[in-house]
């Protein structure tokens, strides 16, 4: 079975722009609810789990959607959490020199991040992410779907633009609560390593394995 993880930072650390009570929701009531389904619905289709990853792409071929539904988005919050900090410091080495040279810096970037989130129609995340020969694209995905679309690219951030993520702190205001988080919450050094292991060097993030049930 799989497990719903603990965040990496308390509830309360990523205020003003995500209030405690908002990441009690998301985490414990949202991605909880989709990791409760998931074990469940494994159970039902007496499967197995070995990586989450695995098991989303054994959905995805068979084309049980609800299974995909829960397994993608309980990936897809996973993520979330780990690339937000705390403790946000710019982003440095190769990763900054990319965004100079490819997006035209931070703030270009920023414009251009926002812009593609607001106009996500519906539920959804807008993604940076990387290919493996380190170029750099912002794209974003409806609803469990991931970053990858067509393609073998590298998350490096994400941001959850389901209103559940955001509308008890600024109701309607999706731009302005991209904005807010685009400058205080991205986990740059973690975009870093991401970038990194894009390129061969170390490895991507993945999904924590599932956990073996043990006997009473």
């Amino acid at each position: 079975m799989f497990v719903l993880a603990p965040l990496p930072y308390a509830h309360d650390a990523l205020e003003p722009v995500i209030s405690a009570r908002t990441l009690h929701h998301h985490h414990e009531k949202h991605h909880g609810g989709y990791v409760k389904a998931l074990n469940a619905l494994l159970d039902a289709v007496e499967i197995v789990p070995d990586t989450l990853e695995g098991v989303i792409a054994a959905a995805s071929k068979s084309r049980n959607r609800v299974l995909f539904n829960n397994a993608a988005q309980t990936r897809n919050h996973a993520f979330f959490w780990d690339a937000m900090t705390a403790a946000p410091a710019p982003p440095a080495g190769d990763l900054a020199a990319a965004i100079t040279a490819q997006m035209g810096g931070m703030a270009a970037l920023k414009t251009e991040f926002v812009a593609a989130g607001v106009a996500q129609f519906g539920s959804g995340w807008v993604w940076l992410v990387s290919d493996a020969g380190g170029g750099l694209a912002i794209t974003v995905s409806h609803d469990a779907q991931d970053w990858q679309g067509e393609t073998a690219s590298t998350p490096l951030i994400v941001c959850d633009v389901w209103e559940h993520a955001y509308y008890l702190d600024h109701q309607e205001d999706r731009k302005g609560f991209l904005e807010a988080w685009f400058d205080a919450l991205p986990n740059w050094e973690f975009a870093s390593r991401q970038y990194a292991a894009a390129q061969g060097q170390g490895q991507k993030w993945k999904h924590p394995a599932a956990v073996a049930l043990t006997a009473a």
